[in-house]
């Protein structure tokens, strides 16, 4: 393989494309797989305090999109996502805005393995780090939404082949696509209501594991930790008190 064959060639040569491709339904399934993995391993390791879980995916994590960037043909996470969807039919989509999508993802993965592997440094930004590359890896799954192919197109700034989703070639809504002012109500609250009932369940309840404690205290400002330590202080104070009344 020459270099401007790995540079221009990435992907498949399928016939009736006139570029190199990626079967978009392995790379969903390979998002979904490893955003599912995300998911538990955060929730294992912050919650259970089991470090080494983190460490082994996040390790894998880093290898799984170099190799992706050099050859999605043995991907570990793509091979899984080929088996998963091997009875569907392919779904072909451009192979360098996926090369480059991958690319980022592989630099986010750098700053995850330096805090939570070789030096294990847990803060709430830097978790925000992990919860951003499985938000990525979700929209992909979920909904054929890939980031990564969007910067590409506005970085090259001409309309890529074959994008995810067909969305490259969509220059009109078909009306089945359209919210009317109900339906646009009706989404808009819905938004809300769910991201209301996030904030107020993690800011008003009590949590008895220490990642439920630590998403409680991230979600408020130090005033109202403040007022909350202030709080918990009178409750212990009145009830030693109390207590001692009952000598």
């Amino acid at each position: 393989m020459n270099l401007k064959s790995f540079l221009w060639e990435y992907g498949e040569k399928v016939p009736g494309y006139d570029v190199t491709v990626i079967n978009e339904r392995e790379a969903r399934a390979t998002a979904g797989i490893l955003g599912m993995l995300g998911i538990l391993v955060l929730f294992i390791a912050i919650g259970f305090g089991h470090v080494i879980v983190a460490r082994v995916y996040l390790t894998f994590l880093w290898f799984d999109f170099l190799i992706k960037v050099i050859s999605p043909k043995y991907s570990p996470s793509l091979l899984l996502g080929k088996f998963v969807v091997r009875n569907q039919k392919p779904e072909y989509v451009g192979g360098l805005q996926k090369r480059f999508a991958w690319t980022l993802g592989w630099l986010i993965s750098f700053p995850m393995v330096y805090w939570f592997v070789l030096h294990w440094d847990i803060t709430f930004y830097k978790v925000l780090i992990c919860v951003l590359c499985i938000a990525l890896m979700f929209l992909e799954s979920a909904f054929a939404m890939c980031i990564g192919c969007m910067i590409y197109k506005l970085i090259i700034k001409e309309d890529p082949q074959h994008c995810p989703g067909g969305v490259c070639e969509i220059r009109k809504r078909e009306p089945i696509q359209t919210f009317n002012p109900l339906q646009a109500t009706i989404a808009i609250v819905t938004v809300i209501a769910l991201s209301s009932g996030v904030y107020l369940l993690l800011a008003k309840t009590n949590s008895v594991t220490f990642f439920g404690q630590f998403l409680h205290e991230m979600v408020l400002s130090k005033e109202q930790l403040k007022k909350e330590e202030d709080l918990r202080f009178e409750q212990e104070t009145a009830k030693e008190f109390g207590d001692d009344e009952e000598f």
